[in-house]
């Protein structure tokens, strides 16, 4: 048996999860300098991987396929920081966060206006059986799945299954889904966002045609954004899809203790955690999201309880793929083998 991920709540439960959020605010400021400074230090890489790439094309079709595949770490820290600016922490001007998210979106393939409106949804009702649907994996309960027939069953069997979750599943959120503003299409300022952001693409994908050919494309693009698509689900998935994340029906649901509970802290090596813009501490960032991402790791410093909470680490992450089912009677997510060895 694979090891259990210890993700326990009663470490903060000392302290009442509404608590955090009058605590946390003290970490909220963002400063311009830094801002600035990490933002280099992600676009300069990312363009200098792009060159170097495109130039190996003369070299090694092998050296560039290789290069495009390292410029899939500068991708995914691009979108995190697209999501900072989302939340309005990335620079305390929100004008300027919303400009930054909206070209950063060009370069993730998400229209950054659809995106930070989902998003929001998501931080508001995560946890939320009453409200899922947008910007969540969907999940069934356990007496939701036993109710369904065995076509539908299959079907939800199959979007669960790993290879579509995170095989097919990055490559169709990122390149088709995200080209229609799903879940906002009765709204203009969706499409517009949705559309802008895919003239843009088309036209920088032109470009790329019409002095390379199919390769950069090819070679460069697709390889690059399809890695970094797959890393992205791949944490948003770990992050509240664990055996003791937290789930309640609407009535019962409290946003503070679902932000604090349903999420995990993602333990990862010192590099990855800064290739991900610390994302992983993600238990934080539900609670209080205006906290910029380079300052996450301060509160984790300054407070044991946290640091200490939700705790998984990369072996035990892996367990998470095969948890697709919410029991309300246990409170814990449930593998397919271990809903049939249930009663009844």
């Amino acid at each position: 048996m694979p090891q259990q991920p210890d993700i326990s709540q009663p470490q903060t439960e000392t302290r009442a999860a509404r608590e955090w959020v009058k605590i946390l605010s003290q970490y909220r400021e963002s400063t311009v300098r830094r801002s600035l400074f990490e933002l280099a230090i992600t676009v300069g890489p990312f363009l200098t991987l792009w060159v170097l790439a495109w130039w190996a094309l003369s070299v090694s079709y092998w050296l560039t396929l290789t290069l495009s595949l390292c410029n899939a770490a500068f991708i995914l820290r691009l979108f995190a920081i697209q999501h900072d600016c989302g939340h309005g922490a990335f620079f305390n001007n929100r004008t300027a966060s919303d400009w930054l998210g909206r070209v950063l979106g060009v370069l993730t393939l998400t229209p950054y206006d659809v995106w930070r409106r989902t998003h929001s949804i998501h931080h508001s009702a995560s946890g939320n059986l009453g409200r899922r649907g947008i910007g969540d994996v969907h999940t069934l309960t356990v007496e939701e799945y036993r109710a369904l027939g065995p076509l539908m069953r299959l079907h939800y069997r199959v979007y669960r299954h790993p290879v579509v979750l995170f095989g097919l599943g990055p490559g169709y959120l990122f390149f088709l889904q995200n080209r229609i503003p799903l879940g906002l299409m009765n709204k203009a300022r969706y499409w517009f966002s949705a559309m802008c952001t895919n003239a843009v693409i088309l036209i920088a994908l032109g470009v790329m045609l019409y002095f390379g050919g199919l390769m950069p494309i090819l070679l460069i693009f697709l390889p690059s954004t399809l890695l970094a698509a797959t890393a992205g689900v791949w944490l948003f998935y770990v992050q509240h899809q664990f055996e003791t994340t937290h789930w309640a029906e609407e009535e019962d649901w409290q946003l503070h203790d679902a932000a604090l509970h349903g999420s995990s802290y993602y333990v990862l090596p010192g590099w990855l955690q800064w290739l991900t813009a610390n994302i992983g501490i993600h238990h934080v960032h539900h609670v209080h999201s205006r906290i910029p991402f380079y300052r996450l790791p301060e509160v984790l410093r300054d407070h044991d309880e946290l640091a200490i909470s939700n705790r998984m680490t990369i072996r035990e992450s892996f367990h998470n793929a095969r948890l697709h089912l919410w029991d309300e009677n246990s409170k814990r997510l449930l593998s397919f083998a271990q809903f049939r060895a249930l009663p009844g």
